[in-house]
């Protein structure tokens, strides 16, 4: 068992039935998956440059990620339906466990200049987005292999019905939102 997944069991569930005042365990919020996504715009010109965002992304989450397309022409940026643009993988189980524990870990504290995370990301129903600027954050990126600093958006899908319910499970879990 993950060391994320075995806090999340042993004080996180406690913590959020007694401040939530729950009445079964099974109504605890838990983290149902995790979306990693890498938008590659100069996919167009350079077919190469999504490899690469596909590899690197591998590399990251240890899975490998589907490529996703354009859903319609654009013709100001010379974009055609069907044309790769992009990349994401999905997170599930302890792959999604130990992600979050590197996430928060190893990765977010190694950006510059960190304050902490933003808490007003929610969109509601307990979900959480994170943007990413540069995947040199991650250990595995080997900063003289990488040809281009690309973002990547972080997207938490939480069982959670309230922000306020996904926040305190986030941040019991170890997220550093700012102060």
């Amino acid at each position: 068992m993950n060391r994320l997944e075995q806090k999340y069991k042993e004080s996180v569930v406690p913590a959020l039935m007694e401040k939530f005042s729950y009445k079964n365990i099974m109504e605890v919020p838990h983290v149902e998956k995790v979306v990693i996504n890498i938008g590659v715009g100069d996919a167009i010109q350079n077919s190469k440059a999504l490899d690469d965002a596909v590899n690197e992304l591998t590399l990251i989450t240890g899975q490998k990620p589907v490529v996703t397309k354009a859903k319609k022409s654009i013709a100001n940026f010379k974009l055609r339906e069907g044309m790769p643009i992009g990349c994401k993988v999905t997170l599930r189980a302890s792959k999604m466990y130990d992600f979050l524990d590197k996430l928060m870990n190893i990765s977010l504290p190694r950006v510059r200049d960190f304050r902490g995370v933003s808490d007003t990301s929610f969109d509601g129903r307990g979900n959480y987005t994170l943007g990413v600027k540069e995947q040199l954050i991650f250990p595995e990126i080997d900063y003289d292999k990488i040809n281009k600093v690309r973002g990547m958006d972080v997207v938490i899908v939480t069982t959670a019905n309230t922000n306020e319910e996904a926040k305190a499970l986030l941040s019991e879990m170890g997220m550093p939102f700012k102060k």
